[in-house]
């Protein structure tokens, strides 16, 4: 992973998405750093459509899934009133 991939994982991102997705937040904590972390539309049960994310937002995703435990907290599911 090159430095420019390692900070990207270390930013927020959102993602908006139509109908039903994006009223919920996946949303992924840094582990070492407090209050990063990666967010991703989801519904209300946590599970994200890959298909509706970009392309860097679905690498960041699948990454994330691979690490928890070990650089983002268990992922917790947060109402998104936008």
């Amino acid at each position: 992973m090159s430095p420019s991939q390692f900070a990207a994982l270390q930013r927020e991102v959102t993602v908006r998405t139509s109908a039903g997705q994006g009223r919920y937040l996946l949303r992924f904590e840094s582990l070492f750093h407090a209050g990063r972390g990666l967010s991703f539309p989801c519904d209300e049960h946590g599970q994200v459509t890959l298909d509706q994310l970009s392309e860097q937002a679905r690498e960041n995703y699948l990454f994330a899934r691979a690490v928890v435990g070990h650089e983002y907290a268990t992922p917790v599911i947060q109402r998104c009133d936008v």
